[in-house]
């Protein structure tokens, strides 16, 4: 399932870019987003009901913390940005390469602070490759 798991989320992103860079220009950004939340809503609640589970959709509330509400905020957000980035004229190979590296160096230090993660030698060898790889990829 490890493996599995980080398929589904390739498999998810190469997807949502081709789907991102294609959105029409003519239609309103935000309503495309909300056809795409529509479609996720039907599609989350249907999963929810075939997904056993040991509580009712109701019980469910009880859980909810801010965290899910923050991550609808940023998932809207994100949607809008990469929208806006592709309308923009950006490449879908740059856009989507230059903001996974600079979040996930945004990351590291949080990752370090909040939740006590580690860097080793590798880890920065990594990293120092990766900004060198930034720099090739956004000069023109």
């Amino acid at each position: 399932m490890y493996y599995i798991a980080l398929l589904l989320t390739v498999g998810a992103n190469i997807l949502y870019h081709i789907s991102q860079k294609n959105i029409s220009e003519k239609i309103n950004p935000m309503f495309s987003l909300t056809v795409t939340y529509f479609v996720a809503l039907i599609l989350s609640l249907f999963g929810f009901f075939i997904v056993e589970h040991s509580t009712t959709f109701k019980g469910e509330f009880q859980h909810v913390n801010w965290a899910s509400i923050s991550l609808g905020i940023s998932i809207i957000l994100l949607e809008l940005g990469f929208l806006l980035v592709y309308r923009t004229g950006w490449n879908i190979g740059n856009a989507a390469i230059i903001s996974t590296v600079l979040v996930t160096i945004a990351l590291i230090p949080i990752g370090i602070l909040l939740y006590k993660e580690r860097m080793n030698t590798l880890n920065i060898l990594g990293i120092l490759l990766c900004l060198l790889g930034l720099y090739f990829i956004s000069r023109k």
